[in-house]
């Protein structure tokens, strides 16, 4: 157990060294007016909160920096979230006003979050097997070609541009997406194949002249791959962090950016709520000297996403857990309640 006295140094000291970059020496402690400990006082407990491993020493200062374990300590019993009134505006007026489709909604905000924080923002979008079909539309765009529209619960629209055979008859593309609407509304994305090939297909013979040709032309639109979509702001942002000078560190983590496959992996392991993994407590080599912070938000029927702030370990703990409270809150309520009165 850290005395009271240690617990005021050990925060002093990663405020500081969060805002400044630079180790801090007790003499700077000394002078902070919320410090009553003379310069000497302060020199011993940084002593103890090194060997008890909440501090580092480097070695072109005799200040010290905080260690992981400084900083878990931090952010698990030393702060708590701040009051964001400006900030938390931007994020509500940004959400509320106006009608946005779900993309538009989530694009904006990973481009806000990394504004307001300087840091790289990325948002997962919420599980595509979590994913239902709310509509399915064809707009012909001439006597050979149209576009397959498909709209989901949670706002999502895709777009697939389809060719239409000779042979096909325009009344038989209605009749079989009127078909399709009422016996698909509501599957799951990843159950749209199982359900065309089951029964469907049989319940078309009855409706349409040329069954094989048109069934599989509007199969082909429609049953494509539906990858989980992802949504990063502020790419270049960690570009402007101090630690980030050498160069093997910025290649690996903006590989790893570029490697969708592998961020989902990393945010799909996020827990519901908000979660704070700080350097060797993450999984990926590429983030190991970095903090990531998550929250989750929902759009009701068990749908969850994930937000998530890349940075420093020297990170704004306390501004960046507020923000995305602040974010997840206004996400969940818009989201949640405009989809749940369309469906």
């Amino acid at each position: 157990m850290l005395t009271e006295r240690q617990l005021l140094i050990l925060q002093v000291i990663i405020d500081d060294f969060i805002e400044s970059a630079h180790p801090v020496g007790s003499r700077a402690i000394a002078k902070k007016e919320v410090i009553p400990y003379s310069a000497a006082t302060i020199r011993n407990e940084m002593a103890d909160l090194e060997d008890l491993g909440f501090l580092e020493k480097t070695h072109s200062s005799s200040g010290r920096i905080p260690s992981e374990k400084g900083y878990r300590y931090y952010v698990d019993h030393l702060i708590s979230p701040n009051i964001l009134h400006q900030e938390g505006n931007v994020i509500k007026h940004m959400i509320q006003d106006g009608f946005f489709e779900f993309e538009q909604i989530v694009q904006m905000s990973a481009e806000v979050l990394s504004k307001l924080t300087n840091y790289t923002s990325i948002i997962l979008g919420p599980e595509i097997f979590e994913t239902k079909l709310k509509q399915i539309q064809i707009i012909p765009l001439s006597v050979s070609t149209a576009v397959a529209i498909l709209v989901t619960n949670t706002g999502h629209v895709e777009h697939r541009a389809f060719s239409i055979p000779e042979e096909i008859d325009s009344s038989d593309l209605e009749k079989m997406v009127n078909i399709l609407n009422d016996q698909l509304h509501g599957v799951p994305i990843l159950q749209l194949a199982e359900k065309f090939n089951a029964g469907i297909e049989a319940m078309m013979q009855k409706y349409v002249s040329d069954l094989n040709n048109s069934y599989q032309h509007l199969k082909g639109a429609f049953l494509q791959d539906h990858p989980v979509k992802l949504y990063i702001g502020g790419k270049s942002n960690m570009l402007m962090q101090p630690e980030f000078n050498d160069v093997d560190k910025i290649r690996a983590f903006y590989t790893m950016i570029e490697n969708e496959d592998e961020i989902v992996n990393l945010l799909k392991q996020s827990s519901e709520g908000i979660k704070v993994s700080i350097g060797q407590e993450n999984d990926v080599a590429a983030i190991k000297d970095l903090s990531l912070i998550t929250a989750t938000y929902h759009l009701g029927e068990g749908q969850m996403g994930t937000i998530a702030l890349l940075g420093p370990t020297r990170m704004e703990y306390r501004k960046v857990i507020s923000l995305l409270s602040i974010l997840s809150n206004e996400m969940t309520d818009v989201l949640y309640t405009r989809y749940k009165d369309e469906d």
